[in-house]
């Protein structure tokens, strides 16, 4: 059976530069890919092309081409990368300037049509800076069989980037769903890069720190199975463990939805297949939602913020009278949002004067820059001398802001044009899916449980942290966080130990672990496979990233969190 071997060098706009030259370098490879876009970095490319509209595209993935394109050429490896963003014309014509200007011959492609911006009055989005719906994969895999060395794309799906290579490569059609589903899972794996060998993993004392961490390679098979492997020699680990840490990130159920196929994460089969090998097998797939999603952010207005560092005694005393002090000095123009947070950092008898220290954070928000601009900053600065004792800041405040807000919208497929531009000029449209389900059923839960994840505990416990039994890894998606909570590969007792976790960690224990969540709407579902959980917090980051006020803006610490909140645990569970 025929066998694709794709690499991934990036997993978002800012990751290690060295790391296409490092993929290149240490294997053999297939195809090299990369993922550059997030819902936030919509927004920042957004404002790029504000200032220059031959920009809105990762500026960073140019540069890595110009230095690795000769080194790509000479090892047969095809380059695939959504960092295209606003502009993959202007992308590859920036490549191919280059290509011309190191006399190496490559043909440049792009996919465009996702950017739906001039018909945002029309599609009812409302006002956006930027309004860019998500393709699939069907669009690269055409470019790549007319011969492309290079493809860029707008915003594609993460994972269409490792997609589109496996359907040029095998053929695939529009209703080989099973095999669209595994070829996607490796997507979702690889595409954030090093997350996947070990790279922000709770289990992070076991694999090789000792050197940078490898990126991931996905060896994707003809009928849909898949390995997921790093270079020999690269640091950290691929495990059962790191690849489930991917999975589960980033989720919101048990399906997990693409403008290609929709993925049955109840279905797939992990297993350890040598040292830095894990086999995935047995993923399934049905048909695609008749619609996709459009990534839409808007200016929000303006922001700024203080951190004030309260000591020693008489916390809550010192930081509600700076609280009344601000609120009053702002009361006669106030901005439209302010917002207190006070974190207590602080520890009884301090060794140190860190240790003696909390924090108290005010952010505020307004159209009117003016009121989150010198106005604030002259209110917290000349309460200096006039305030609690000990009054420092970490820094004092800056001028204000502008920041952006997401929102999500949902588009019939057929209304989004998908369109390849070939080297020579030439255009293809991709035709939406024919064979599409109705979006009602992707929200019916899916009950699968596994005969071995039924198992029995006694009753006597012990209190400790819950992340001595679980692993975790949590993230945002739009203004809503995930967190994916499994129990370890090597627990001695897996199947009783996720008996025991599905039955304690339900809405109920969610709202009193995470008390920030108590009154969100919470969902839970179980994924029997994976021996895991994964939960959803409805609105904890607000409007998005780029407008959340909130300590941990992207959640990425959240399943640490909880993680470490005490628990009690059958004793047994824990030896």
């Amino acid at each position: 059976m025929r066998t694709l071997r794709v690499g991934n060098c990036s997993g978002f706009y800012g990751d290690r530069f060295s790391a296409m030259r490092e993929m290149l370098e240490g294997g053999e490879l297939d195809y090299l890919t990369g993922d550059y876009l997030a819902e936030l970095t919509m927004l920042i490319l957004g404002r790029d092309r504000m200032k220059d509209t031959d920009l809105g595209y990762a500026k960073t993935f140019l540069k890595q081409v110009a230095e690795n394109l000769a080194l790509a050429k000479e090892r047969g490896v095809r380059i695939v990368a959504n960092a295209g963003g606003l502009n993959p014309q202007g992308l590859a014509d920036a490549i191919r300037k280059v290509a011309a200007e190191q006399g190496v011959d490559v043909s440049v492609a792009h996919v465009e049509g996702d950017d739906l911006l001039a018909r945002a009055g029309e599609l009812g989005f409302g006002d956006a800076l930027t309004a860019n719906a998500y393709l699939g994969a069907f669009g690269i895999a055409e470019a790549l069989t007319a011969g492309a060395d290079i493809v860029v794309t707008g915003r594609v799906t993460d994972a269409s980037v490792i997609v589109g290579p496996a359907i040029a490569e095998f053929g695939w059609g529009r209703e080989d769903f099973d095999q669209l589903a595994g070829a996607v899972v490796a997507g979702h794996v690889i595409e954030c890069g090093a997350q996947a060998t070990g790279g922000n993993f709770s289990g992070f004392r076991d694999i090789d720190m000792s050197r940078p961490l490898g990126f991931p390679i996905a060896e994707i098979s003809e009928n849909g199975d898949l390995v997921i492997t790093k270079h020999e020699g690269t640091g950290g680990a691929v495990t059962v463990d790191t690849v489930t840490a991917q999975l589960v990130y980033e989720i919101q159920d048990q399906k997990y939805l693409n403008p290609d196929v929709v993925v049955d994460l109840t279905s797939l089969a992990l297993a350890q297949d040598g040292d830095d090998r894990v086999r995935i097998s047995g993923v399934r797939g049905t048909a695609p939602p008749a619609t996709t999603k459009v990534c839409l952010n808007a200016f929000g207005g303006f922001r700024n913020h203080v951190e004030f560092v309260v000591t020693g005694l008489d916390i809550e005393e010192k930081a509600a009278w700076v609280t009344a002090q601000i609120e009053s000095a702002l009361a006669a123009n106030p901005p439209a949002e302010i917002t207190w947070d006070l974190a207590r950092t602080d520890h009884v008898d301090p060794t140190s004067q860190p240790a003696a220290a909390a924090i108290l954070r005010c952010h505020v928000k307004d159209a009117d820059m003016n009121k989150v601009g010198r106005t604030f900053s002259g209110a917290a600065v000349e309460t200096a001398l006039a305030s609690y004792p000990g009054f420092t800041m970490t820094a004092p405040p800056g001028r204000g802001a502008p920041y952006g807000i997401y929102r999500a919208a949902y588009v019939p497929q057929a209304e989004v044009p998908h369109v390849v531009v070939h080297a020579d000029g030439s255009r293809t449209e991709i035709a939406p899916p024919t064979v599409t389900a109705d979006a009602d059923n992707f929200w019916n839960p899916i009950h699968a449980e596994p005969a071995d994840a039924r198992g029995s505990s006694s009753k006597s416990g012990k209190e400790a942290a819950l992340g001595r039994l679980v692993h975790a890894r949590s993230g945002d998606k739009g203004g809503n966080a995930n967190v994916g909570v499994w129990i370890p590969a090597t627990h001695p007792r897996r199947a009783d130990a996720y008996a025991w976790l599905a039955g304690f960690l339900t809405e109920d224990r969610i709202r009193e672990l995470l008390p920030e969540a108590a009154d969100l709407d919470i969902d839970v579902h179980p994924l029997p496979n994976l021996f895991g959980i994964n939960v959803i917090l409805h609105g904890l980051l607000g409007e998005g990233v780029a407008s959340s006020t909130r300590f941990d803006p992207q959640a990425k610490a959240l399943g640490e969190w909880l993680r470490a909140r005490i628990v009690t645990i059958p004793e047994e569970l824990l030896a």
